[in-house]
């Protein structure tokens, strides 16, 4: 099993959360809430408004997500999803623990009282220069304030 923070589309109540518990597509257990130790840039953009975290650590602020331990079906559903590598990386960052619900062995419980775990995050270094200049946010909600509809694969 490896653990994945999801920021975006795939958190509960966001537009693709379907696919997260759709277990034909592999197994992903909810394990808690986070943010990114180091800051980072959260955009909407592009003309499907879609949730991208720049790779570009020290700028912006600590994003907010889940933590979610998946199997090796469902990473490799999510890499397909999130069109990694070219539209999104997978890279391992750093994630302060703010609630937890796990229930893995001995090591990640520690590891999860201690506040900080390793996760595999889907960010971008791939991104249009003058999305650096886009407003930055902590936390994405598909029907936020920002008022920037997400648009659903099935509807592009």
């Amino acid at each position: 099993m490896a653990r994945v923070f999801v920021y975006g589309t795939l958190k509960k109540g966001q537009p693709n959360y379907k696919h997260m518990i759709n277990t034909a597509k592999g197994l992903a257990k909810f394990q808690g809430r986070g943010h990114t130790v180091e800051k980072y840039p959260l955009v909407i953009a592009g003309k499907y408004n879609i949730p991208y975290m720049l790779n570009i650590p020290g700028t912006g602020h600590h994003v907010a997500g889940e933590i979610y331990s998946v199997d090796e079906q469902m990473l490799q559903f999510l890499d397909e999803f999130e069109g990694c590598p070219d539209m999104y990386q997978r890279t391992l960052m750093r994630i302060q623990v703010v609630e937890w619900e796990g229930k893995g062995g001995a090591g990640e419980a520690r590891a999860a009282a201690e506040g900080v775990l390793e996760c595999f995050v889907y960010s971008t270094a791939t991104y249009p220069p003058e999305w650096v200049g886009l407003p930055y946010y902590d936390s994405y909600d598909s029907s936020g304030k920002h008022g920037l509809s997400y648009v659903l694969r099935e509807s592009r």
